[in-house]
Order: C-alpha cells, then sequence, then structure tokens
C-alpha cells in the first residue's frame, strides 16, 4: 500500500511517547512506519497546502495539554484547522484528543471531569446508529476498548452521528455523515499492552485526580480489547479499498 498518513500529536518534544504513538498507529492499521508522517500541533496547525502530500490525517492522545482548559499552545489555530477539514471532507480518524479536538471544533461541549474519567479498558456499547454504520458496525454492540482521558464530551456537535457510549460517558464516538470521518474517545491504537504503559508514563499528570493507591488499583484495570482492532484496517479499506 502507498496510502501516506499524516498524525497529529500533542505531546511534548521529549515526551517518548510521541514515536510509540506513530508506531502503535502503523501497527494496528496494518502499515509501515514510514508511511505516518507525524506533525507537532505545539507548533500550530499544519498548512492546507501540506495535506496535498497524504491520503488520509489521524488524530492521536495527549500528553499535558487539555482542550477543556485549552492549555495545547495555539489551540485556537488547531480547531480551525480540524473544523476546515473536516468541512473540506479530507479524511480522517481521531482518537481522545483528536475527538475531544473535532467536537470542540464543530459546536459540542468539552468538559474536564474526573467523575467521569476513565483510564484502563472499559466496555463500550454501540448505538443503533453504531450498529449499522460502515466502520463501527465491524465491531459487536458491546465490546471492550482502551481509554485513558480527564476531558469529557458533554455535547456532541450538531448534525453528527452518536456512535457508542460507556456507562460514564454518554458520547464515546461519531461520524460525520456521508464522510470519511470518524471520531472515538477510546483508542483503536492501542492494546492492553500500549496503553498500561502509557499510563505508567503519564502517572504524575493524574496524581491531582486520584491518590497514590488509586493509581495502584488503576494498573489491574488494563485488559485485552481484540475487537477494536478492527477500527483503523476498516477505516482503510472503507477509503481506500485496501
Amino acid at each position: 500500500m502507498s496510502i501516506r498518513i499524516l498524525l497529529l500529536q500533542a505531546r511534548d518534544l521529549g515526551d517518548l511517547v510521541r514515536e510509540e504513538e506513530r508506531r502503535s498507529f502503523a501497527r494496528k492499521s496494518g502499515l509501515r512506519v514510514e508511511q505516518i508522517e507525524t506533525h507537532d500541533l505545539l507548533a500550530g496547525p499544519p498548512k492546507t497546502a501540506r495535506l496535498k502530500g497524504f491520503d488520509a490525517i489521524m488524530v492521536g492522545g495527549s500528553g499535558d495539554f487539555n482542550v477543556s482548559d485549552r492549555s495545547l499552545p495555539h489551540i485556537g489555530a488547531n480547531l480551525e484547522f480540524v473544523a476546515d477539514v473536516a468541512e473540506k471532507g479530507f479524511p480522517m480518524y481521531a482518537s481522545c484528543f483528536g475527538f475531544q479536538m473535532l467536537v470542540e471544533a464543530l459546536g459540542g461541549s468539552i468538559v474536564y471531569d474526573p467523575d467521569r474519567m476513565e483510564v484502563g479498558t472499559y466496555e463500550m456499547t454501540l448505538t443503533a446508529s453504531g450498529e449499522a454504520d460502515e466502520l463501527m458496525g465491524v465491531l459487536p454492540k458491546m465490546f471492550p476498548a482502551q481509554l485513558g482521558h480527564k476531558d469529557c464530551a458533554e455535547r456532541l456537535p450538531p448534525g453528527v452521528t452518536h456512535l457508542a457510549s460507556s456507562r460514564l460517558n454518554r458520547f464515546q464516538a461519531f461520524r460525520i455523515p456521508g464522510q470519511a470521518i470518524w471520531a472515538t474517545q477510546f483508542h483503536p491504537e492501542l492494546d492492553a499492552r500500549s496503553n498500561r504503559q502509557r499510563f505508567e508514563r503519564y502517572l504524575d499528570s493524574y496524581a491531582g485526580v486520584l491518590s497514590a493507591e488509586e493509581r495502584k488499583e488503576a494498573v489491574q484495570r488494563f485488559r485485552n480489547s481484540p475487537e477494536t482492532e478492527a477500527l483503523l484496517p476498516q477505516f482503510l479499506h472503507l477509503v481506500f479499498g485496501v
């Protein structure tokens, strides 16, 4: 496959997860690492002209940045870029922080809510629209997924299709109807091992919302989620026929 993906990242330069995230997206998509090029959102959004060299955008999680408090540098410009990409219908898969950016950029609402924080592996349930969706429909109605977030979607943007929920968070996935643009709060690019490794790297960032004992307990809350590994290959199949 000659597909070229632009991966948007919101992670500090010294963060080891930057390269791990790139490799995770490649591995779960069935692509070579060289087919995925990264762009650092801390420097602002990429130039629109740069998209001509790519077939699709993927957006990953974040390290120390939240949509709710607009702590990401150039957040306004980055949200405008995501909204512009969506308006143009450029193929995109956004997970976690990318999901939150897309919600906010398109007129939904993201809030900081530690009471609805999900760190580990949680059960998702497809909506009726999710079961009928050409991407999400490859999953069973209920399935485990990898999560790690404190920001939550309070309201989805108008006009999008709600695809999945969890017990703590009603809004876990959506798509823009008629376009190859999907977003999930959960991480299809991660498995139990890589999600736990990421949590351990970011333990300090959870210190304000989890006690030391709760962080120890959280480490035990990771289990396999093989069903979601079908999503990124199915995304590429739907968009490119591969």
